[in-house]
Order: structure tokens, then C-alpha cells, then sequence
């Protein structure tokens, strides 16, 4: 078999990316009817993207506001578009988050509303609760962020220090007909989780909220203690009668990413393992990882190479060391760890919406001869993953991948390739 692993691994990556897309996923769900008003507003990675669509699709009257990250921008011509903080919330997430109320706050049953939500959406809609501060929402986010703590258990907390969060948008709505469009980017596609559920009836409470930050040990000032221990701090509960016409639609998940490329992976004469939506420490899922590669290699199981594992999700870091990199950048530093140097053994880890945690990079590729090569310059992988430093290794292999911002986000997207007649190879 004649076949580029690098390329091909960068080939299954856009595949994910692409299928996931708004301009590909978005307008067969659009309501049937498209004449008359609609007020779009929207939040996330995917937002103005999804506007854009909104917009050429849309045959009546559009307005609205929509919010996503800093250089994940669209432009349009009648949604506005503004640009906020993630994943640490900042003063204009705040600001937009005050004007999408404002915009719904005055509606009638006649009016139709469309929300267009995908992943980042927590931050870059941030409205804190009464008595709450911006500064105290920046601070509990970053504690979750570095604690480990699984998207669930950060949005559960952010529903209930929010004032638009958690099914709060959707009753603003009221009685308006709302549509919510999602692309997921959680595992389990749950709707109460993907940007902490603006529009949805949501289950969870704020007693659950306060087990979480003590579980993770995570200090906070007494306002929000306060707070979440008042029957205020209580989420829009399923059955609510504000929310009896807001609907909800999931367009875009990571399963059909990972479908996508399964189907450009047989393509090139690989046998795709999928894995599926996966949780847990980025270092340990990649020793899982390794476990199969190992399997395969040297048994033949649980398929014979030439095969591809495939997964997905949303894994998490505790960080204990100074160095720099996001969870898919630690999951392939631990890999390398695993593996060092297994031979015909390549793997790509990156998030599909562009940006490994806060880096300039969507993630990286591991080859054979990275564990040798980055030995020869110095650096030992344990050492470097102790440090949580995967930017930072794979940045002097030069094997960081740099797609821009994708204006999609089904999350990670994980390729290990296993060859047919294993070489080392750099």
C-alpha cells in the first residue's frame, strides 16, 4: 500500500471538520416556512457561520446578534456579529449577553425566534446571576478549567451562576416561538449541557453545583455561596410553561464526524475502529489508546492493520505544571510516552473548531520517530507531559497542526493510523 500517514491523517481531519460544517448542516433543519420576521441571536464557535447561512437561506425580514470567539467571526450583512472571550469569559461576552435579552425581552406569540448555539457558548454568552461579578465567574472558570472537572460538571456550575443560562434565554422568549439549532460538542449530545442549555429545561440543581466546587476544591467568595444555597439560583425546570414553544434541534454532532472520516479512511484501505465520544484525563485515554495500537500491532486485535481507531469527545487536564498545550496536545504527548516509537504507529489529535485550548494550534501529529527525534534534542516526553507541556514539545518537532479558526466545534477528533507493514519512519 502506497499511502502518505501525515497526509492522510490531515485528510481525516478536515473530513470531520467538513462534516460538521454549518453551510452543510444547517438549512435542511430550517423551518419549512421562511417568510415573514425572524429575530436570529446566537452563541459559540459556530455562530456566525451559522448566521451566514441564516442570512442566504432566509427569505423574509432578518435581524438579530449573534456572539462567538475572538477571530471566529463571518461576515453578514443584517445579523450583527461581535466577538467576545473564551474559554475565560471577559466584559463583552457580558455586554452581548445584556443585549440578546434586551432583544427577546419585549416578544409576542406571533414573533419567531432562532437561536443558533454550538460549544464555547457558555463563556461567550456570560450574564452572572444577581449579586454575582463578572470577576467571580472569571475565577471559578479558570479553577474548573485547570481542577479537571468534566464539561457536565463546569456547565452545571456555570447554569446556576448564570442569569441566562440553564433555560433562562428560552423563558426570556416567552411567547415567542423559539427554534434552537445545536451543533454538540459535549459527549452524549445532551442538550442541557452544549453551552449549558440557554433554551432548554434543565434537571440539575444548585445543591449539585455546590458538590461539584467542593468536590474539586475550589474556593468562592460568599456572594456565590450565597447564592447558589437561595432557591433564586434554580435553573428553568422541565415542565415550565415559558418554555411549552421553544424547540430544540441537534444538526451537527461528533458521531457523524467521526462516520465521515471512518468513510475516507475505507477509502484508503484502512479498517476503521471507532471508538466514540470519550471523557476522562487526556493522558490516561491516551494509554487506553496506546493499549489497542499495541493490540493490533502485535496480535492482530481486535481488527488487522491496515486499520485507523477513531474517537471522540471532550477529555480534560488537571494541570500541575507550568508548560503550555491543550488537552489534545497532552493526550499525544502521553501517546508518544505510550507508544515510544512503535513502529507504522502515526496518530493526529486535534479539536475541530481550530484552537487547542487557548493555543494557536488545533492539535498535532505523533510519528514513529517522534519519541527518538525529540530525545536527540533533549526533551523527554514524561518530563514534558509532567510539565503539561505538549505545545511546547510538539512546537520543536514541528509537528504542531495550525488550521485557523474552523467556525464549526464537534470537539476532539482523535486518528490513531496503524500500517499494514510497520517501517520507522520520522
Amino acid at each position: 500500500m502506497s499511502v502518505d500517514p501525515q497526509q492522510l491523517l490531515r485528510e481525516l481531519f478536515a473530513t470531520a471538520i467538513d462534516a460538521a460544517h454549518p453551510q452543510h448542516v444547517l438549512e435542511a433543519h430550517l423551518p419549512k416556512d421562511r417568510s415573514g420576521r425572524v429575530i436570529v441571536i446566537g452563541a459559540g464557535k459556530a455562530a456566525a457561520a451559522m448566521a451566514q447561512v441564516v442570512e442566504r437561506c432566509w427569505q423574509g425580514e432578518v435581524s438579530g446578534l449573534v456572539v462567538t470567539r475572538y477571530g471566529h467571526g463571518a461576515p453578514c450583512e443584517k445579523i450583527e456579529v461581535v466577538e467576545a472571550a473564551h474559554p475565560v469569559p471577559d466584559a463583552a461576552g457580558l455586554a452581548v449577553a445584556k443585549r440578546v435579552l434586551e432583544l427577546v425581552s419585549d416578544l409576542s406569540e406571533d414573533d419567531r425566534v432562532i437561536f443558533l448555539l454550538s460549544g464555547g457558548g457558555s463563556a461567550l454568552l456570560a450574564l452572572p446571576a444577581a449579586g454575582i461579578t463578572l470577576a467571580d465567574k472569571q475565577s471559578i472558570n479558570k479553577a474548573l478549567l485547570k481542577s479537571g472537572a468534566t464539561i457536565g460538571e463546569m456547565n452545571c456550575v456555570r447554569k446556576h451562576l448564570s442569569a441566562i443560562k440553564g433555560g433562562r434565554l428560552g423563558k426570556a422568549c416567552w411567547p415567542a416561538t423559539v427554534y434552537t439549532y445545536a451543533i454538540s460538542d459535549v459527549p452524549g449530545d445532551l442538550a442541557t449541557v452544549i453551552a449549558s442549555g440557554p433554551t432548554v429545561a434543565d434537571p440539575s440543581t444548585s445543591a449539585e453545583a455546590l458538590a461539584i466546587l467542593k468536590r474539586y476544591g475550589i474556593e468562592v467568595p460568599a456572594s456565590v455561596r450565597n447564592w447558589l444555597q437561595s432557591p433564586e439560583s434554580e435553573t428553568v425546570k422541565p415542565g415550565d410553561p415559558n418554555l411549552a414553544r421553544s424547540h430544540f434541534q441537534l444538526i451537527a454532532r461528533p458521531q457523524q464526524s467521526l462516520e465521515a472520516a471512518a468513510v475516507k479512511a475505507r477509502q484508503a484501505g484502512f479498517s476503521p475502529l471507532i471508538l466514540g465520544d470519550l471523557e476522562g484525563e487526556s493522558r490516561d485515554v491516551a494509554k487506553v489508546h496506546a493499549g489497542i495500537a499495541r493490540q493490533i500491532v502485535q496480535h492482530g486485535q481486535p481488527l488487522a492493520m491496515p486499520c485507523v481507531i477513531l474517537s471522540g469527545g471532550e477529555t480534560t487536564v488537571t494541570v500541575r505544571g507550568n508548560g503550555r498545550g491543550g488537552r489534545n496536545a497532552e493526550f499525544l504527548l502521553s501517546l508518544t510516552d505510550s507508544l515510544k516509537g512503535l513502529p507504522g504507529v502515526y496518530a493526529l489529535a486535534g479539536d475541530t473548531d481550530g484552537i487547542d485550548g487557548s493555543e494557536d494550534n488545533a492539535g498535532a501529529i505523533m510519528t514513529p520517530g517522534s519519541y527518538a527525534r525529540a530525545t536527540a534534542l533533549g526533551l523527554s516526553a514524561s518530563d514534558e507531559l509532567d510539565n503539561n507541556n505538549g505545545y511546547g514539545y510538539f512546537a520543536a518537532l514541528d509537528a504542531l497542526i495550525v488550521t485557523e479558526p474552523t467556525r464549526t466545534n464537534v470537539n476532539d477528533f482523535r486518528a490513531i493510523l496503524i500500517l499494514e507493514s510497520p517501517k520507522h519512519d520520522a
